[in-house]
């Protein structure tokens, strides 16, 4: 009988576990979304945690339209989507070459770019101020995109070497057979067997470039490149700051990730399980 009683609780009581544990997680997002309603007076003193007397939706208008938030969100957006679309199609180019051919530089290859993986990447800061001053990148949307692509490639690769392994030679056989050259293979049978795993290594890229501002704040000057990152940071003053609106930006700078998150969450819980499995 208590046995019973234990094997009934015991999922009643993680459940309430799981249940504190979202709070905590997802309360700082609540508080985020409410201080962007707010005036300072409220967030500074009079109503700091709970919700709005009065819904302030000037914040979003002054975030969006007096200042020059919009055009930070569109240059964001074009530099995490030419990262994220450029790096996962090099980084299935060489998987795919190096876990699917027999060629002699093949493991030196991957040495090479899991070397990647240990070197931090705020730390090729100088070195690519360096590069992108004396190739005349400096203040132009490749001084981003390069870097951003090219940090992505290391963990990209890692993951997608894990996958193309793991798929049975009989594909590419059978692709021959059936007339397929080898970009024929590659595009049309094995790119879509990793839609899993790229949509997995997307959303990291996705995740690291979209908040990215060592890169961003070092390498573009000319407001109308800077990113969303370096857009919200230019909302503090010297003397005050509207925090409702900072807190505005902050909301629009995280809305797109939660919202390919959520459209891509089952994506990732496949490529979970599907590695789990071939592991």
């Amino acid at each position: 009988m208590k046995r019973n009683i234990q094997l009934r609780t015991l999922p009643i009581i993680l459940q309430l576990f799981l249940i504190v544990v979202a709070i905590v997680q997802l309360y700082p997002l609540f508080w985020l979304v409410t201080t962007s309603f707010k005036s300072n007076l409220e967030i500074m003193g009079a109503n700091p945690l709970g919700l709005p007397h009065s819904w302030k939706w000037s914040n979003y208008e002054y975030a969006l339209f007096g200042t020059q938030l919009a055009r930070n969100f569109l240059n964001s957006l074009t530099y995490t989507a030419v990262a994220v679309i450029v790096s996962s199609l090099l980084s299935a180019m060489v998987s795919f070459a190096v876990m699917r051919m027999k060629w002699k530089l093949s493991k030196w290859v991957v040495i090479f770019f899991m070397l990647g993986l240990m070197i931090p990447v705020h730390a090729t800061l100088l070195p690519l101020f360096l590069m992108l001053k004396h190739t005349s990148l400096l203040d132009t949307p490749w001084a981003l995109i390069i870097p951003y692509t090219a940090a992505a490639l290391p963990t990209t690769i890692f993951i997608l070497n894990g996958f193309f392994a793991a798929l049975p030679r009989e594909l590419e056989e059978a692709g021959v057979v059936d007339g397929c050259s080898i970009y024929g293979v590659f595009f049309r049978i094995m790119l879509p067997l990793t839609k899993p795993a790229l949509v997995t290594t997307a959303i990291f890229t996705l995740l690291n470039t979209w908040n990215e501002l060592m890169f961003a704040i070092t390498f573009i000057n000319k407001p109308e490149l800077m990113t969303l990152t370096v857009g919200i940071q230019s909302l503090q003053g010297v003397y005050s700051a509207e925090y409702g609106a900072i807190a505005a930006g902050m909301v629009l700078a995280t809305a797109p990730v939660l919202i390919a998150y959520i459209f891509l969450s089952r994506q990732v819980q496949s490529s979970i399980i599907a590695g789990a499995i071939k592991g």
